[in-house]
Formats: structure tokens, C-alpha cells, sequence
């Protein structure tokens, strides 16, 4: 009799013979990677980002399209169709059951144990990462791939599509406690708009993190520095400590509470 594993990795190896993609195997999966919502409400239990491409998406600092949290809670990025200053993010919260399910399907498709799925030789190919615990998928051109189980359960991991009866609240909008203030260097060209920054700590004082300097700011700050870069657009300079800087603004997710967990999300 052929071991349920075995059969799992034989009947995957199969669908990417037939989309003439690659499979390597990075381990079996780690205790982390098999999250108990009972034994761990808050942390992270499902994440999913796309990364590469022409417009080099998923750079650092970049937001997770969506995550799901032991206690059902789900944030994912909403699509406004535009730049935003700070991006939109909305909350979705699912039942217990419904939860459990999803990450029994999950289990079921291949995503708690780490793989790359690709041949890693395409130039700017779309990666898609589903993290689930511990364990990390990667999978090249997944649009090009819509018959392997990983894709297909991605699909799923789309808020908007859920039934209302796997839901135990209504959709509502995500307000990040904690924003990351990543700023740059940069100075502006001729008739460029150039303010002051509106908060005490200099720019320059921030910590080298996500792809710029990185601060951390609630409460007042954070509802200052929202209130000002929203204002002013993605577009403008800000003075500070004797130098002009780009600014970005990165909600942070509810486990994040440094610079160091912005670069590692």
C-alpha cells in the first residue's frame, strides 16, 4: 500500500510533469507549519504575497496581499485601483468551522510543508509565496499552473468570494494601530513640493529596515503622519534634520511591532 504522503507528492510531481513546471521538495513539514487555531488565536496560520514580475512587486517592506490569524481574523489589501499613501487594508472574520476547514484544505493541497514549484530560469517571472506556519510554497507563474492544488486553493484565499454563512461578522475596514514610516533620501527636483516633517523625530534617525529608514509610530504620531502624507500625496518632499526625504507610509500587521518584523513579513 502506497503511505498517504507519498501518494500526495507522486499525484503533484504529476500535474507539473503535465504544465512542465518543477518541483523541490525543501523538507517535511515543521510543527509550525500545522497551526492549531486553539493553540495559537493570534499568530499568523495563512499568508500569501506575489513578488517579482516587470514592476518588481513584493519589494521590501511590501504588505502581504492577504493574512489569516488563528482567531479567524483575515487582513487583506484592498483594491482601490490607485496609490494611496497608506494602503487600504480590510478585515474579514470567518467561523470556527469555516476556519478549520480552510486549513484542512490547505494541509490537503501541499502547503504545510516548504517547496519551490518553477524552474527558477524565467526573467521576471511572477512568484507566488503562500506561507502556512513555517512552511513556504513558492510557485512561478501561477496563473500559467491552474491545475496544480496549491493554485487552485490560492483561489480560495480571496475574502470577497466567501460565503456569508462562513462569516461571523460583516467585512469592515482595518485600522493598523502601529504605522512604519520608510523614508529615503531625496532630493527634490525644480518645483517640487517640499514641507517640513510635522513630527519631533528626525527622519534621519530611523532605523535601516524594509528598504529605507524605518520609525515606528501610534497613536498621535501615527494619526499626524497619516493626516499630512495623505495630504500631501506620494509625490511630495519632506524636510527633516537638514535634509529632504521620500516618504512611504506601511500599516503594520497586528503581530508586527519593530522595523526588524516589517522586513520579515
Amino acid at each position: 500500500m502506497i503511505d498517504r504522503g507519498v501518494a500526495a507528492i507522486l499525484i503533484g510531481a504529476g500535474a507539473l510533469v503535465a504544465c512542465g513546471g518543477q518541483e523541490r521538495d525543501q523538507g517535511a513539514a515543521a510543527p509550525s507549519a500545522r497551526p492549531d487555531p486553539g493553540r495559537a488565536p493570534g499568530g499568523p496560520v495563512l499568508r500569501w504575497r506575489m513578488t517579482g514580475g516587470f514592476a518588481g512587486l513584493g519589494g521590501p517592506g511590501s504588505l502581504p496581499e492577504f493574512s489569516l490569524y488563528g482567531d479567524g481574523r483575515a487582513i487583506a489589501s484592498a483594491r482601490t485601483g490607485s496609490a494611496a499613501p497608506l494602503p487600504v487594508l480590510r478585515e474579514y472574520r470567518l467561523t470556527a468551522q469555516a476556519l478549520r476547514r480552510l486549513l484542512d484544505e490547505a494541509r490537503a493541497a501541499g502547503l504545510d510543508r516548504p517547496r519551490t514549484i518553477g524552474s527558477g530560469r524565467v526573467a521576471d517571472a511572477m512568484i507566488l509565496e503562500i506561507s502556512m506556519g513555517a512552511a513556504r510554497t513558492r510557485i512561478e507563474q501561477p496563473e500559467g499552473q491552474p491545475g496544480l492544488p496549491a493554485v487552485r486553493f490560492w483561489k480560495r484565499l480571496d475574502p470577497q468570494g466567501w460565503p456569508r454563512a462562513d462569516q461571523a461578522a460583516p467585512p469592515r475596514h482595518h485600522r493598523s494601530a502601529r504605522v512604519a514610516v520608510l523614508a529615503g533620501e531625496s532630493p527634490a527636483a525644480p518645483g517640487q513640493d517640499v514641507s517640513d516633517w510635522p513630527l519631533n523625530r528626525p527622519l534621519g534617525r530611523g532605523e535601516q529596515a524594509a528598504g529605507g529608514l524605518c520609525s515606528v509610530v501610534a497613536g498621535e504620531d501615527r494619526d499626524t503622519a497619516v493626516k499630512h502624507v495623505a495630504t500631501a500625496g506620494t509625490d511630495h518632499r519632506w524636510r527633516s534634520g537638514g535634509r529632504v526625504y521620500s516618504v512611504r507610509l506601511r500599516p503594520m500587521l497586528p503581530e508586527e511591532r519593530t522595523c526588524r518584523d516589517v522586513a520579515r513579513t
